[in-house]
């Protein structure tokens, strides 16, 4: 099932932190939320195929996903105490965008969907922290801090999987200790037993899927073979 979404973004601090940056002579690469979503289909992906270290970086990112919320919810806070200085009489209205950018959001992660929900409270907090130092309730020292600090933490949050690398073992290989699993350790270290044995994983953690025999099991007679995961179709 899908159905047609759209993000609406009227600040240009926001859309800059939905298309990132292109890498140059004089800086790196920073990924916006466009590239980032892609990444994190793809950690869910390998999530859903039982690889433990999938597993482990959605732990960390909804960790940072939570603390990246946290931020913002401070930096509203700040900018509704400042708000709140103009006088009864004056409405200040919403600053809105006569020609916002529309764009169309095509996830496949639940994650994916809690990163595009931060991106559009740091919009809110742009387009309100613009109006109040246009009305002189904040002064441009603060307006650029809370800008920058906003920012800041959206791209620290985007980076967290920039170097994702797929391990290509999952749970079984672990449990035999085969060469998957041996090559995965070499190159990506031990992990907690609690995320090895699948007792911990991340509250928006996709459903794993069955192997082969789990499957017949479930749908008629006992197969005595032994398959690997389904590759996707």
């Amino acid at each position: 099932m899908r159905s047609q979404m759209r993000l609406t973004l009227h600040t240009l601090h926001a859309i800059r932190l939905w298309n990132g940056r292109l890498p140059s002579a004089d800086a790196p690469r920073i990924r916006g939320l466009n590239d980032f979503v892609t990444l994190v289909n793809r950690v869910y992906r390998d999530a859903a195929r039982d690889d433990p270290y999938a597993d482990a970086l959605l732990l960390r990112f909804e960790a940072k996903l939570d603390s990246t919320r946290t931020a913002l919810l401070n930096l509203h806070a700040q900018l509704n105490a400042a708000m709140a200085q103009a006088p009864a009489a004056f409405s200040l209205g919403d600053n809105l965008n006569v020609e916002p950018v529309q764009l169309p959001v095509t996830f496949n992660a639940p994650l994916g969907f809690l990163a595009l929900y931060l991106l559009a409270d740091y919009d809110e907090l742009a387009r309100r922290a613009l109006l109040a130092q246009h009305t002189a309730l904040i002064d441009p020292p603060t307006l650029e801090y809370w800008l920058d600090e906003g920012a800041h933490c959206l791209r620290s949050l985007f980076s967290l999987i920039q170097t994702y690398r797929t391990s290509g073992a999952c749970r079984d290989d672990f449990a035999a200790n085969n060469a998957k699993a041996q090559r995965a350790r070499e190159q990506f270290g031990e992990l907690p037993q609690n995320i090895l044995d699948g007792s911990l994983r991340a509250r928006h953690a996709p459903a794993l899927r069955q192997s082969e025999p789990a499957a017949l099991n479930s749908a008629g007679p006992t197969s005595n073979n032994t398959h690997g995961l389904p590759e996707d179709s």
